[in-house]
């Protein structure tokens, strides 16, 4: 009488590489209480962006020019701010603390690691580009033309600060550099949309000083959500059909900007404590 061998198969394993939404979302949690902890980091990320705003206070209620002006600084400092600079003193934090080598030799994948640590800043500045809305119109300003072109522009303003964090953070040596070497982005996002509101300037340095992330950002506010047709407008002139052709150029200037960064970072990105 011959014995039937029953045979059974194992199911196959996830592959070890594979990206997680449930890592990811405890990653976030647990990056989030840490933000929360730090209220210092907190009020940074999320009244001093809204600080912005105090330019519409003295101002003529409606004006555009000083609305675009004011809600465009929202939007930068919310990237540079909760995303950019804690983004990158987080990152490093933990690398010098061997928190990243620690956490790498488990389950977790690196694109998971650098996903959670960015996400609370990015859904602070989020959060905080979501409140300018209601309240800018409280302040006497109209409400968004576009607010799809808005929303995009919040979206990949943060994902593009996030990348220029990871990007400062491969040559950054310690916490306490962090201060000086975030100090190059910090300028170059701040100085671009006030060399751009100069008329006096020539239209070559202009036409320069529009690739600038900053400056990217403030005229895509400008666009997107006054309807303003040129750096030097100070009416809306553009229909809403209009706005998305004319937020293609700033669109492009930002991700393009978060292609470099992103791809420079994973050339020189360290998991260890620089010697």
């Amino acid at each position: 009488m011959s014995a039937t061998t029953a045979t059974t198969t194992a199911p196959t394993p996830a592959p070890a590489d594979r990206f997680s939404l449930r890592r990811l979302a405890h990653l976030t949690r647990w990056n989030l209480v840490l933000l929360a902890r730090n209220r210092l980091a907190l009020v940074y990320g999320t009244v001093l962006p809204l600080a912005g705003l105090a330019l519409l206070l003295p101002g003529e209620r409606g004006d555009i020019a000083l609305g675009a002006s004011g809600i465009g600084g929202v939007v930068l400092t919310a990237g540079l701010f909760p995303v950019f600079y804690n983004v990158l003193s987080q990152f490093v934090n933990r690398r010098d603390e061997l928190v990243l080598k620690r956490m790498r030799t488990g389950e977790v994948r690196d694109s998971e690691l650098l996903v959670g640590v960015a996400l609370p800043g990015v859904l602070c500045a989020l959060a905080v580009s979501a409140v300018t809305v209601p309240a800018a119109a409280a302040l006497g300003q109209p409400l968004p033309l576009n607010p799809a072109v808005f929303a995009v522009g919040a979206v990949v303003s943060a994902v593009m600060f996030a990348g220029l964090a990871y990007w400062t953070a491969a040559w950054t040596r310690s916490a306490e550099a962090a201060q000086l070497t975030s100090m190059p982005v910090i300028i170059l996002a701040i100085a671009g949309p006030v060399m751009a509101s100069l008329t006096s300037l020539p239209e070559a340095v202009r036409d320069v000083v529009s690739y600038t992330p900053g400056a990217a950002i403030g005229e895509l506010v400008r666009v997107g959500w006054f309807g303003l047709d040129g750096t030097g407008a100070t009416e809306s002139t553009l229909s809403l059909s209009e706005t998305w052709g004319q937020s293609v150029g700033p669109l492009a200037v930002m991700v393009a900007w978060t292609g470099v960064a992103l791809s420079l970072a994973s050339r020189s990105m360290r998991w260890e404590p620089r010697s």
